[in-house]
């Protein structure tokens, strides 16, 4: 299956799924509804005659029902909204396979050496780039520019040895003397090869297999031809 139809997939299901909450939410509220008129004809008919149940207290049972009523139809077209806003969603991210996206996300290291951005903090005088593969390890520390900015990670040892390809974690951690002034992940990019819905989050997935929320996205840029 091809990204397209990936994510025609989703579209039509988030559809499907939101018409049958819809629905079946509608259903109940009319049963609910004819249920309470019928108790609350019963009551009138069968009320004593010499000491008959005051209106006001009829008018409050009808005036509570129906607030309630209220409620659940609005409920009923915000979730119809979201869907429908979820699936424009999609559909504008078409055109977004493709493309290269620049956001704060692991990197994916294939032994070529990896531009990154690193953002740092202000008063830092001393920075530090930390580098830990898929299971959280710290594999590689090494001196970075405190005022951050364009870098060049070579992804390679001390003894100039490439580490193994896969995904890593990479962070700048900010220190003014000897006091951490704090962590921030690295920005990289990456070609986007698949939108998907994820509990009613829209998610990207990378050519290196990262998955990022859309709206962590801070730059696109067409790829550049060979």
């Amino acid at each position: 299956m091809d990204v397209l139809s990936h994510i025609d997939t989703a579209t039509t299901g988030g559809r499907t799924a939101a018409g049958a909450q819809t629905a079946t939410a509608s259903t109940t509220l009319n049963s609910d509804f004819e249920t309470f008129l019928k108790m609350l004809t019963a009551q009138m008919q069968n009320q004593d005659p010499l000491n008959p149940v005051d209106s006001t207290e009829f008018a409050s049972q009808l005036a509570a029902f129906s607030t309630v009523e209220q409620q659940v139809r609005t409920n009923d077209l915000l979730t119809g909204l979201g869907a429908q806003l979820s699936i424009l969603g999609m559909g504008q991210l078409q055109g977004w396979v493709g493309m290269n996206a620049r956001a704060e996300m692991p990197v994916a290291y294939e032994g070529d050496a990896v531009p990154l951005t690193l953002t740092t903090r202000p008063g830092a005088d001393l920075a530090r780039l930390v580098v830990r593969d898929a299971s959280g390890g710290i594999v590689q520390e090494m001196d970075a520019p405190p005022r951050g900015g364009e870098y060049i990670w070579s992804g390679r040892d001390e003894a100039g040895r490439n580490l193994p390809e896969g995904i890593y974690s990479i962070t700048v951690d900010s220190f003014q003397g000897e006091d951490v002034l704090g962590s921030d992940p690295v920005t990289s990019q990456a070609r986007i090869v698949e939108a998907r819905q994820s509990n009613g989050e829209t998610m990207l997935v990378m050519q290196g297999g990262q998955i990022v929320p859309a709206g962590s996205i801070q730059g696109l840029r067409a790829p550049q031809p060979l």
